[in-house]
């Protein structure tokens, strides 16, 4: 028996040290099956907080590169730390949808007030009006605005969980805090791609449209929305993309509107060019096709396209170039540019295939069209 044994044994009365282990192992497992709940809250928060740490860095760091270029490329007259503070806290109040009849309208009546709002508080900022530089200024203090949005949403349920010390809360915010981060870190990325004004991976539409554009008489069909008119193999094409280099998106469900209904065109296909995201395993860059309106956003401009298409009863085709959230807001990746080549070809069969000799065909390059000119 070694000494070390034999000290146990007599502290303990002579006790088997394995009979002693057994009872430490029991003792944890009930201490751990008792205060489970509290052990893994006190992870989760820990967790969390590193997280809201990480927001916290990243909002701040939009903050600043939004006001830096407000200062040194838009040579704003004065500070605008203080005016870029309270525009962080802006928000957009949505209509009442208790009755749907007619909420399109509604909901695209405010969008637009905010974005005329928006467009005309960064012009008094700056001490030029370069739309270039204005569009570039308003992405930058839309990212910011998202990233403090996101901060202040993660911080609110954190701090709630902790005060009321719920656990679900808590566990339910750990779960989504790496999805968060993911998304978070892109819109970090893009402030990067903005300031360059080099074209992201958004903008592949506006690219391909781009090129059929070129050389053709253009004018503008809405607001930060161009138009000409080109031939294909008899078709005469309607093209429309974002007013470029600027970083728009433009308003391509009024254009296609005025196209059908002011314009008296009658189309036999409008064929659409948009980024979509892709799934987890898919390859950056390939290309799906499909029929209906390939638009994001908040759907005013989804509806505006069927609603046209369907009294016009012309049918909607779509081109997807795929990508991540992160590639669709960064500067164009290699593989997204290459496949402008592969999407002409598609969009030059789809036009073969659906359409005849005579017809009119409009094609709509959907996307944020920074540094893609007409």
């Amino acid at each position: 028996m070694s000494v070390l044994e034999g000290g146990i044994l007599q502290v303990f009365g002579g006790a088997n040290v394995s009979d002693l282990v057994t009872l430490v192992w029991i003792a944890f497992f009930a201490l751990t099956f008792l205060y489970q709940t509290r052990i893994q809250s006190y992870l989760a928060l820990s967790e969390i907080s590193r997280g809201l740490n990480k927001l916290r860095v990243m909002k701040d760091k939009a903050r600043k590169d939004a006001i830096d270029y407000l200062v040194d490329v838009g040579k704003a007259p004065s500070d605008p730390t203080q005016r870029v503070d309270q525009f962080l806290d802006y928000v957009t109040i949505m209509p009442v949808d208790m009755d749907p009849a007619g909420i399109v309208g509604k909901i695209d009546h405010v969008v637009t007030t905010n974005n005329d709002r928006v467009r005309t508080e960064v012009g008094a900022l700056l001490n030029q009006n370069n739309p270039v530089t204005v569009s570039i200024s308003e992405n930058l203090l839309e990212v910011a605005t998202s990233l403090n949005q996101i901060h202040k949403i993660v911080r609110h349920y954190y701090l709630l969980g902790k005060k009321t010390n719920s656990y679900f809360t808590l566990v339910q915010l750990q779960m989504l805090m790496p999805m968060i981060i993911q998304e978070a870190d892109a819109l970090l990325n893009a402030v990067d791609s903005f300031k360059l004004g080099q074209p992201v991976g958004d903008g592949i539409g506006p690219v391909v449209v781009s090129r059929l554009m070129a050389g053709n008489e253009k004018r503008v069909v809405a607001k930060d929305t161009m138009m000409a008119i080109t031939e294909y193999k008899g078709r005469k094409l309607y093209v429309l993309k974002a007013d470029g280099p600027m970083a728009y998106v433009g308003q391509p469900g009024v254009a296609i509107q005025k196209i059908v209904t002011e314009m008296g065109v009658k189309p036999s296909a409008i064929v659409m060019i948009d980024a979509a995201l892709k799934l987890e395993g898919e390859k950056t860059g390939e290309i799906a096709e499909g029929v209906g309106a390939a638009i994001g956003g908040i759907g005013v401009e989804k509806f505006q396209i069927e609603e046209a298409a369907t009294k016009a009863k012309v049918p909607l085709y779509a081109i997807l170039v795929k990508q991540s959230l992160l590639e669709a807001i960064t500067v164009m990746r290699k593989e997204i540019a290459e496949a402008a080549d592969k999407v002409t070809q598609v969009l030059n069969r789809v036009i073969e295939e659906k359409t005849k000799e005579g017809d009119d065909v409009v094609v709509a390059g959907i996307g944020n069209t920074l540094g893609v000119a007409q």
